[in-house]
């Protein structure tokens, strides 16, 4: 075909999205850390999914209307930097087909070569070897080669096999890549992307693949071709948990699980012994049959929003359905003048944020990077003119940033402190003085971060060596700031080796996390041992509660 209109391109779009989601356990596992948490296929499929939900739902065929529907889906569901990095690239992409009706090969080569350089610009210090090098050298070949008549296919099979080749070339870019033995995931994902959009194009459109384990890591993802089921029954409830005599054990994971396989639009929250959900589903029955089993409903609310679609398509007055789930705010209310917003994971960190002033928690971390429309809601929740975001993740700061832009305006002035772990969050909280400007506690706060070290300890999910240090699989591995200095077969060895290479002379507060799976009182043998060798070293243990990781640990 010599061009393709916004119909033909709402279906590219959606089969790109359903062959990333195909394959994103293969871009997970290219992981340059051997850590059970590798989530960049997580991130960009979650990511791509918004964005194709979001067209999947367009019934205007309007090419450009396409373009754009899709990349603001994608930019409120970006998750993880290579999510954001995405996100960037269909924006330039979309921005390129405005006021056109059809798009052939030189436009469609261009639109590329145009979300390369608005992604480019989007990131403050690019890194080549990684996905943005894989969109710029594609789609700077695209444009020189692509000539007026070519076909899309042939512009689509260029790129791809362009994308292919600079992927390939990655480890020869970033060292670390090549030291372990992978290319890089971002870019792979890219290459799944643009792949799916050439086989759609000549007729092989990706169908999304259900046959996968997907619960354990695709939380909240939501098939795109859902027909019917895109309303179904919005389903609400309060549930108190309990009593334990004849009620079965509560944990939010798998109960979230199975509610997201069963349904989508998913939300839970656990507030001690309450759990609020929100659901979309074609069987509220089955719903509240497995939920019953954790609790009894205190407030219950299922509409059918199948029938309320209908209603309004034949012309009749409905009153829209208003979440149960989502807190309210007045109005009328006036802003607070301040909020601290933390993303954090475990329960014991949660706590602790919020005794040290934190408004509202984000749900997240490694394996959970919050969405864009996370932090937008976040925003909007915590009803206040200053908002200071704390990620604690490195690879949550993007989306927070683009959730700030998202929300500005004359009323709320949203920052974003560039924490990347725990401990700079914490630190960062104890900073903030409410006696002070926004600007001043901004520039505290972020001065605060380099005042704290910032080590975890987890598990190795494969053999390999990273910088002369040998890990097994299933070895426990001690991480200083962003390096593995240690891969032991004991925890608390790997603890006491890990505290050993992070104190100096300045060294003055131990505080360490203990995580999920791990006794407080466990811990209590290495503390000694560390108290001894350092004497004039304070040392707290904290409940953090947090998965996957042993033990964080926080040096001030």
């Amino acid at each position: 075909m010599k061009t393709i209109n916004g119909k033909t391109l709402k279906k590219l779009l959606i089969s790109a999205s359903n062959n990333l989601y195909n394959h994103y356990p293969e871009v997970d596992a290219l992981n340059v850390f051997p850590v059970p948490d590798g989530d960049t296929g997580i991130n960009m499929s979650l990511t791509c999914t918004s964005g194709a939900n979001e067209i999947a739902k367009l019934e205007d065929d309007d090419l450009y209307l396409v373009a754009k529907t899709f990349s603001r889906g994608l930019l409120m569901g970006a998750r993880g930097n290579s999510g954001v990095i995405t996100s960037q690239i269909f924006r330039g992409f979309s921005a390129a087909l405005e006021g056109k009706e059809k798009v052939d090969a030189v436009l469609l080569a261009n639109a590329f070569k145009n979300g390369s350089d608005v992604a480019y610009k989007a990131v403050m210090r690019p890194v080549e070897g990684t996905i943005l090098t894989v969109i710029r050298e594609s789609s700077t070949s695209l444009v020189k080669k692509i000539k007026s008549g070519d076909s899309i296919e042939e512009t689509l099979a260029f790129l791809l096999n362009e994308a292919q080749a600079s992927l390939e070339r990655t480890p020869e870019l970033l060292p670390i890549l090549k030291e372990v033995g992978v290319v890089d995931s971002g870019g792979t994902g890219l290459v799944r992307i643009i792949e799916g959009m050439y086989l759609a194009c000549r007729g092989e459109f990706v169908e999304r693949s259900e046959n996968k384990a997907q619960s354990e890591t695709l939380t909240g993802a939501s098939s795109v071709d859902m027909g019917d089921e895109e309303f179904g029954y919005c389903t609400e409830f309060i549930m108190s948990l309990g009593p334990d005599s004849v009620k079965k054990p509560f944990s939010q994971k798998p109960f979230a699980n199975w509610l997201n396989k069963h349904g989508n639009s998913l939300v839970v929250v656990v507030d001690e012994d309450i759990v609020k959900v929100h659901v979309h589903t074609m069987t509220p029955g089955e719903i509240l049959n497995y939920a019953q089993q954790y609790g009894e409903f205190l407030k219950l609310k299922i509409e059918n929003m199948t029938e309320q679609h209908h209603a309004l398509e034949n012309g009749a007055n409905v009153t829209p359905h208003v979440d149960m789930v989502e807190e309210k705010k007045e109005k009328e209310a006036p802003l607070e003048e301040y909020a601290i917003i933390a993303v954090s994971s475990g329960e014991g960190i949660n706590e602790y944020f919020k005794e040290l002033g934190a408004s509202f928690i984000v749900t997240g971390g490694q394996t959970m990077n919050p969405s864009s429309e996370d932090f937008v809601s976040a925003i909007k929740k915590v009803h206040a003119k200053n908002v200071f975001i704390l990620p604690n993740n490195s690879n949550i700061l993007m989306a927070a940033s683009q959730a700030c832009d998202i929300v500005s305006n004359d009323e709320i002035n949203a920052f974003v402190i560039p924490s990347k772990t725990i401990p700079q969050g914490i630190v960062a909280c104890f900073n903030f003085d409410a006696e002070l400007s926004a600007q001043e506690n901004f520039r505290n706060m972020k001065a605060s971060l380099k005042n704290v070290k910032s080590g975890e300890i987890t598990f190795s999910i494969r053999d390999c060596e990273i910088k002369g240090v040998k890990i097994l699989k299933d070895d426990f591995i001690g991480i200083f700031e962003k390096d593995i200095i240690c891969g032991m077969k004991d925890k608390f060895d790997c603890l006491e080796y890990l505290v050993d290479n992070m104190l100096d002379d300045e060294s003055f507060l131990l505080t360490i996390f203990v995580g999920e799976g791990v006794k407080r009182e466990d811990v209590v043998p290495t503390k000694n041992k560390i108290q001894e060798k350092y004497p004039d070293l304070n040392i707290e243990i904290k409940d953090g509660k947090q998965p996957v990781y042993s033990f964080l640990i926080s040096i001030e």
